[in-house]
């Protein structure tokens, strides 16, 4: 009885898709498992894209992480947009401070990804200011034109930060979520006609 009762539970979690996009050597594994584990690796070599899945309370709600950490070998491989877009709740877009390319592709990679997903914009490696190629109002002014919130985190140096990234893209695909939920009910109800009492109820004999 218990075990049902906890099995029941846990599938009424919330699963959310999140897909981590940047060119090659940004810190999107870095700043992932920053995210999962609080821990930092600084080195990754993975030649295949990954998937995490971790579980959290965000604003009180028990959610499932799905996160892709997509991986392009070269700084002009972008991710197949048509596809991510239909598998991904929200994109998290990380280029690196100290690198003006994966800048430039991001803006390239996100107007190949045009939809209403919603978005964050992550400038990674804030801890090698000395090294910048990238100022942070560059990073604002594409988040404006974007429209979505713009971060500058350490994934060396940052835990809360880092974990405050997604969790805001978390609460922005909620509030998503609910916003679809109450249109689509709206469209129903509107298509629903009241009953409304004719001629031919009045004329019904009574009991």
């Amino acid at each position: 009885m218990t075990s049902r009762g906890i099995r029941r539970k846990k599938s009424t979690l919330t699963e959310l898709k999140i897909a981590v996009i940047g060119a090659p050597s940004v810190g999107k594994s870095a700043l992932i498992v920053r995210f999962l584990t609080k821990r930092y690796i600084g080195e990754y070599d993975h030649q295949t894209e990954n998937r995490y899945k971790h579980e959290a309370m965000v604003d009180g709600e028990p959610v499932l992480f799905e996160i892709l950490d997509t991986c392009p070998k070269a700084e002009d491989e972008y991710p197949n947009a048509a596809e991510l877009v239909q598998w991904a709740d929200g994109l998290l877009l990380v280029y690196s401070i100290t690198d003006r390319k994966s800048f430039n592709y991001i803006r390239r990679a996100k107007s190949d990804l045009q939809s209403d997903t919603p978005v964050q914009l992550c400038a990674n490696k804030v801890d090698m200011v000395h090294l910048r190629q990238v100022s942070r109002d560059e990073g604002e002014i594409l988040a404006k034109d974007f429209e979505c919130k713009f971060s500058e985190v350490s994934a060396a140096d940052h835990v809360d930060q880092v974990a405050e990234v997604f969790n805001e893209l978390c609460k922005e695909v909620l509030a998503s979520k609910r916003k679809s939920k109450q249109s689509l009910l709206e469209r129903m109800l509107g298509g629903a006609r009241p009953y409304s009492r004719g001629k031919s109820d009045s004329n019904l004999p009574k009991d």
